[in-house]
Parts: structure tokens; sequence; C-alpha cells
């Protein structure tokens, strides 16, 4: 019987050894799949086609369908910014939104191969069966080899690739632009230099005499509104929800009691 006793003890070392190696394999699969799900946006370029507008070191237009104004030219977007066909604008909902665009060597040889980071301001009545990007010219010719940024505009429309990436605004806060024809029972702004997505699903507002949030109304571009009942009060909290991520960004009292239409107004959350 002692025989026996000793035959089997490293049989079941072995099973023992086993089971605990299948689930250390196991653990260590899991945990690499999370780290690659948890990767950055758009990590595949994918097919589109590109054109410009504007002057050739331009912005494109002033501000667009967007709504953002003189800003388009100024940091952080720095001209670098494009119009979308339907596919990208969205109604509006694309605007904010960031992408790398890069030319094909193969298509110019002016082309650096390199790619440019643009945000979407504005819309452009292209053809909506392709992603089409109508690039600043100033966007467009940052895809060229050094010299020949004229040579490549002089293409006018070609094959580009693209891929979805997150907004990258340093030094810059977010931002809120108070609509001109806003009153004490109308609200409306265009939120603006959004982090990480760019672009929102949702926009609510909380007012000084109400712990609720009221959801506000997409208008157009990046503009969104509300009706205010008579004696609602500032400052005004905003509360804006990004649409890849569903992030959630609230900025506190970022509209003061003496808010004024026409005028920006910036926090520090973003």
């Amino acid at each position: 019987m002692g025989i026996i006793c000793n035959y089997l003890k490293p049989n079941y070392v072995l099973i023992a050894f086993i089971i605990l190696f299948s689930i250390l394999q196991n653990y260590c699969f899991c945990i690499t799949t999370q780290k690659h799900n948890n990767s950055s946006a758009g990590s595949r370029f994918s097919a589109a086609v590109a054109t410009w507008y504007g002057d050739p070191n331009g912005a494109g237009s002033v501000g667009g369908a967007c709504g953002y104004g003189f800003n388009v030219e100024k940091r952080p977007f720095s001209a670098m910014i494009a119009a979308g066909n339907a596919n990208l604008f969205q109604s509006g909902m694309g605007c904010g939104a960031c992408y790398q665009v890069k030319c094909r060597r193969s298509e110019n040889a002016a082309c650096s191969g390199k790619a440019v980071t643009v945000t979407i301001t504005d819309e452009c009545g292209c053809d909506n069966q392709n992603v089409h990007f109508d690039l600043s010219g100033a966007a467009f010719g940052a895809m060229a080899k050094p010299g020949r940024a004229q040579a490549l505009r002089n293409a006018g429309t070609f094959k580009v690739e693209y891929r979805r990436v997150r907004c990258n605004y340093p030094r810059t806060n977010l931002a809120f632009d108070i609509d001109k024809g806003s009153n004490p029972n109308y609200f409306a702004c265009v939120v603006k230099y959004v982090n990480g997505d760019g672009d929102l699903s949702a926009v609510d507002l909380q007012t000084r005499n109400d712990n609720e949030w009221l959801p506000m109304q997409h208008s157009w571009g990046a503009t969104w509104k509300v009706d205010l009942a008579n004696g609602v009060k500032a400052p005004f909290s905003i509360r804006i929800t990004t649409r890849r991520t569903n992030k959630t960004i609230v900025a506190r009292h970022v509209i003061p009691a003496d808010w004024q239409p026409g005028k920006s107004y910036q926090s520090l959350a973003n």
C-alpha cells in the first residue's frame, strides 16, 4: 500500500502544476486583450478623397458651417481645418472631430506621405458616396514635400487616407461662445476646443436656481440652445458629453452672473 501512495504523489504534483499554468496563461491573455481595447482612436487608415478651398495658404472660409468664426485662423486650429461632406459633417454633430489625413506618394510626386491633423469646422457639398475632406489651403499644402505645397495644390483632387484621432489642444481652455441672440429667456452657445473626442452628443445647463440639469438642443453646427424660464439666474454651469467615448466634462459656473451675448467664456475643465 505504501508503494502505491509513493507512486501517486508525483502525479498529483504534475496535475497541480498543469492547473496553475492554465490559470496563469488565461490571466495573461485577459490583460493583453484589455490593453488592446484601450488603444487610441483610429489606429488604421481608410480611403478618402481630398480637395482644397479658399486662399492657398489660408483657413478655407471664415468660420464655416460649425460657427467657429475667425477662430479657425488662430491657435489652436491655426488654419489646419477641413470642411467635411455628409459622412463627416453629420448635420453639424461632427463639428470639432479631429482626423489625420495623408496623401499617397504614388498619386503625386509633390506628396510627402506624412499625415496632417485637421479639425472639422465646415461643411462641403461634396460627393457623399465617399468620405471627402475639403481641406483648407494651408492643410492641403502641409501634406507636401518642402517647397512643393503649390505643386500639390495644383493637383486639385486626389485620393488620400484618413483616420480618426484624439483632439489635442495644449495650453487651451474649453470655451463657450455666447450666441448674439441670447437673452434672459433664451441661451445658446458654441462649444469649442474639446480635448479628446472633439465632437459632442449632449450638452446640459444648470442654473443658480436649480440643481437639476436642463438638456440643451443641438441647434446647428457646434451651437446648442435652451429656453429659460422667467426668473432664471446665472451663473450657469455647463455639462458636455462627448460622442465617441461618452466622456462627461462639467464646467462649473463657467457663465458668470453678468454674462453678455457675443462674449466668450472659458473653463479649465477639459
